[in-house]
């Protein structure tokens, strides 16, 4: 079967024929100020069924709630579509509901509407969500130039790490908790506007991800294994492994790019956001992501981070 990314350039792509979808090549659309993205999540596939509702909400939203930090807007409300197994109960509902709540109150949203049905299938869960940018100042996929230095904020591969331990049955809480719940850098995305060149947020994994930006950008990304941020966490469980970091998904995290001038920029939005960045890279001529070992050499990955298909 294609990759995602095929099927979508292939067979979708081409019926999007407004400018403000942007040929499907961004995680948004945008119209003038409003910036528009959706995603699914699905029982067994991004959650675990038995995972506590409540967590299972915030992560529903938090997913979005990323993309939308990404480029740079501030999140405003969503549509919500619930596709539910018949069993579900009204106390599962209830704790749903309740993480919804507190989301909404943390990152000031609200429900604009959405949609319920049944299926015979896993729970699956689609928001739709609205933000906004300042008309011209969202930050895309496609304005990386070379020279430019690349960025990451927090740290990678906790989630996939918290994953590995779920299905291990092993404790450890704070790499579950990132797998759980997500933290979107909203505040950071919005003091990146002016600043960073591009961006998007790490849900596939990094390598996959910032590819996405080599190819619309039309350049060559470098990464540099031994400078990629391993929480204390992720380093005790998997041990010093960047690459394992650098291809599991779910971290959510902002990838992005900024001229050389600009580090400055970087760094103090950075700490006006309260959310650690670090210099992983830099842009050249060419096309694709490396990711270089102690040495310079490329490493040669296995695979590059999740793919659907």
């Amino acid at each position: 079967m294609p990759s995602e990314f095929d099927i979508i350039a292939d067979l979708f792509a081409p019926l999007a024929t407004s400018k403000a979808a942007m040929g499907l090549k961004d995680d948004v659309a945008i119209l003038g100020e409003i910036v528009l993205t959706t995603d699914t999540i699905i029982a067994g596939v991004d959650f675990f069924p038995n995972d506590p509702p409540d967590t299972i909400a915030k992560k529903a939203l938090r997913v979005n709630l990323s993309d939308l930090a990404a480029k740079g807007a501030r999140p405003f409300g969503y549509l919500l579509t619930l596709t539910l197994p018949r069993n579900t109960s009204e106390s599962w509902l209830g704790r749903f509901a309740k993480g919804l709540r507190a989301d909404q109150k943390t990152f000031g949203l609200t429900l604009l509407g959405g949609d319920i049905s049944s299926t015979p299938g896993p729970l699956g869960i689609t928001v739709a969500m609205f933000g906004r940018a300042p008309r011209g100042k969202a930050i895309l996929r496609n304005r990386a130039r070379v020279g430019d230095l690349v960025f990451v904020s927090g740290t990678l591969g906790d989630s996939g790490a918290g994953l590995a331990a779920l299905k291990a049955r092993k404790k450890q809480p704070k790499l579950i908790a990132r797998y759980r719940v997500p933290e979107p850098r909203v505040a950071l995305g919005q003091k990146l506007r002016g600043v960073a060149s591009a961006a998007l947020d790490v849900s596939d994994g990094l390598v996959a991800d910032l590819g996405h930006i080599a190819d619309t950008s039309g350049v060559h990304i470098v990464l540099d294994a031994r400078a990629l941020p391993l929480s204390k966490a992720y380093r005790a469980f998997i041990g010093n492994d960047p690459v394992r970091a650098a291809t599991s998904g779910d971290d959510y995290e902002i990838a992005f790019t900024a001229p050389r001038s600009r580090r400055a920029k970087v760094l103090a939005a950075a700490k006006a956001a309260r959310v650690p960045v670090t210099e992983i890279g830099w842009v050249m001529k060419g096309r694709g992501v490396a990711l270089l070992d102690a040495s310079g050499r490329p490493i040669a990955l296995k695979k590059k981070g999740w793919q659907h298909f």
